[in-house]
């Protein structure tokens, strides 16, 4: 969340920035709320001065025999009165702070301007199109061919948006996330961590899916737990309600983990296939980052995510989204677009963003310096990458005239050697 001394302090610099995403958002009910709750303070302050000096004059009298059943009186009535008003410093404190929840992070100075993906800004792109002598397929039909892929039996076992895989099909999956944990661990210096695969509504908050995005959330009935819709929950409040040793930022995480999204602003998109599911596997990146540096971060990170698509074949491009189409807590956003022969078109497959400080002031992740300053670290993560849409991306990119698809040979290692399905 924004700081709202910063927000008091800056109003008119807070307003412009989030203009730029378009929107309305309820800063002058912030400021009203901030005043109220500061007038009700000012008001508790005064009134304990009062008690503590009428106080002091009752012990006073007291010891000179004098009568005090006035001044006893005084302060059981102001007693009273800080009372009634704590009440309503609690309930003004909670208004401010309900409406600072629901204001997005501040685009960075280097955000596109724009208002949806068509203003989003291709940055670079790497390698070329596969050519093709046939009508390349989609990767539902290539896998359903294959035999490695079954959607109608998912459905009957669970429901729509959800897939079954089969033989190399499940192998290849299972390849793929070992291949970009090694990649991850072994050359980009990233610790493997294996989280829980559900979440409290605590760490929901500090990522900034709760209250904000309660309806993508599969939350499990009778509890406080929420299947997580990504290990970036789960791993940024690894430090939740800690202070970390400055000398050891950064901090570098890579988890595999299962996803669940309930995809509730989705309706109707992405029907078929594995692009949008309700259950997906991935490989979540996550740093604690000098705020200082966390910009270089941030462009380390999208590096090695692309280096996994790099490293399997797959063209793909990277795009820094505009202001109007970032998420609730990004400073800064690269999306990962890669190529899909069936579509003619990229299609995001990773996320990279800088959170700054907003997440870190949500879960209280401070560090300390040796001087003994304090402050927020800052969070960053992204996709290292999605498996489900690397997987169709492999399967439509490395598919064959005859039906069979080539096993990129970064994966064959992890495939027993198979350099092909088919």
């Amino acid at each position: 969340m924004l700081d709202k001394n910063f927000v008091r302090e800056n109003l008119e610099f807070v307003r412009e920035r989030l203009a730029a995403r378009g929107g309305g958002y309820p800063l002058d009910e912030l400021m009203a709320a901030d005043t109220e709750w500061k007038g009700v303070m000012q008001r508790i302050e005064e009134l304990r001065r009062r008690r503590n000096e009428a106080s002091e004059a009752i012990g006073k009298a007291k010891k000179e025999g004098g009568d005090t059943t006035a001044e006893q009186a005084r302060v059981k009535e102001i007693s009273g009165e800080i009372k009634s008003l704590d009440e309503a410093a609690r309930a003004a404190e909670e208004r401010l702070n309900s409406l600072l929840h629901g204001i997005p992070n501040l685009p960075g100075a280097t955000v596109p301007p724009g208002h949806d993906e068509t203003d989003n800004v291709e940055v670079r792109r790497w390698g070329a199109p596969p050519e093709f002598d046939f009508a390349p397929l989609d990767h539902v039909d290539v896998g359903t061919r294959l035999g490695v892929l079954d959607m109608e039996r998912a459905a009957k076992i669970t429901g729509a948006r959800f897939s079954l895989l089969r033989g190399a099909g499940a192998r290849l999956e299972r390849a793929l996330v070992n291949f970009m944990l090694d990649l991850h661990t072994k050359e980009h210096g990233y610790q493997e961590v294996l989280p829980p695969f559900m979440a409290n509504s605590a760490s929901l908050f500090g990522t900034g899916n709760l209250p904000k995005f309660k309806d993508d959330l599969f939350k499990v009935e009778g509890t406080d737990y929420y299947l997580i819709p990504t290990a970036e929950v789960p791993v940024t409040n690894i430090a939740r309600d800690e202070v970390l040793d400055f000398a050891d930022l950064p901090k570098k995480f890579v988890a595999y983990t299962p996803c669940f999204r309930s995809e509730a602003g989705a309706y109707g998109r992405d029907v078929r296939g594995l692009i949008r599911q309700h259950q997906f596997n991935k490989v979540e990146l996550v740093k604690y980052a000098d705020p200082a540096k966390s910009y270089d971060e941030l462009e380390a990170l999208t590096h090695d995510a692309e280096e996994v698509l790099q490293r399997l074949g797959l063209h793909y491009r990277v795009m820094a989204l505009c202001a109007g189409d970032m998420g609730f807590s990004s400073a800064k956003t690269y999306d990962l677009e890669v190529w899909l022969p069936s579509q003619g078109c990229f299609r995001e497959i990773s996320s990279c963003s800088n959170f700054e400080a907003f997440q870190a002031r949500r879960a209280n992740i401070r560090y300390k310096a040796e001087d003994g300053k304090r402050g927020f670290v800052h969070t960053l993560n992204g996709s290292g990458i999605a498996i489900g849409r690397t997987w169709l991306a492999i399967m439509e990119n490395y598919q064959r005239k005859d039906g069979s698809v080539t096993v990129p040979e970064a994966l064959r290692p992890y495939m027993g050697g198979l350099d092909a399905i088919g």
